[in-house]
């Protein structure tokens, strides 16, 4: 029984556990993240949807609507979530702030949307709990059009080899806690997904990094 409970922990998720872990956590999840968010994720966001150009915008993992103060003015923006609860969330955030975008319950390593819809694709601290992000960076490649871009914003695994093998070691721990990842090399995955250019945000640290890809 020991030996079938450590095997079922280091399993690796799929996108029906993760989705009940963020259904779990939406309703406080703005506060699990408010310490993080005022000391660095909220400029983080600024900066990352400054680069955000064109008519329009994907956004993934829209979450609670974190990233509403930071639409463009005049832009066409469809947002999406996997999580009911999160975009219950983000929904309830659109009508007090007001917000024009169109919300979509979907899953982005199956996009619904046709070959180059987007002028760009943008996310936060998504890939960190996509079960296959190879498949879901591809999509995005594939709903981009030619020319536009995809802007991540990801924490990654640290290049420090100590820093590494802790945060491995870590990992399976916060992924059974919060469905996210703390090891992945969201950059490698990037550079292996098709785009004609992939270039980091000079002021991204060692483990938060800010991607833009071109196609």
């Amino acid at each position: 029984m020991l030996a079938l409970i450590n095997l079922r922990f280091f399993m690796k998720p799929d996108s029906t556990v993760i989705r009940k872990r963020y259904d779990r956590i939406a309703p406080f999840f703005d506060l699990l993240e408010a310490p993080m968010e005022g000391l660095f994720f909220r400029q983080w966001r600024e900066r990352l949807w400054a680069k955000a150009v064109g008519y329009h915008i994907l956004e993934l993992g829209v979450g609670t609507g974190k990233n509403f103060d930071y639409y463009p003015k005049d832009a066409r923006i469809t947002a999406i979530d996997f999580s009911p609860k999160m975009l219950q969330q983000a929904t309830q955030a659109k009508s007090r702030k007001n917000i024009q975008v169109e919300l979509a319950l979907m899953d982005v390593q199956s996009l619904s949307y046709a070959d180059n819809s987007f002028d760009t694709v943008i996310g936060s601290f998504v890939f960190c709990s996509v079960p296959l992000p190879i498949k879901g960076l591809k999509e995005l490649h594939r709903v981009c059009k030619p020319g536009g871009q995809v802007l991540l914003l990801e924490h990654v695994i640290s290049s420090n080899p100590i820093l590494s093998r802790l945060m491995k070691l870590l990992n399976p721990v916060v992924v059974q806690l919060f469905g996210a990842n703390i090891n992945r090399d969201t950059t490698k995955n990037v550079k292996a997904c098709g785009f004609s250019s992939v270039r980091i945000d000079e002021r991204s640290s060692d483990i938060l990094k800010l991607i833009e890809a071109t196609k």
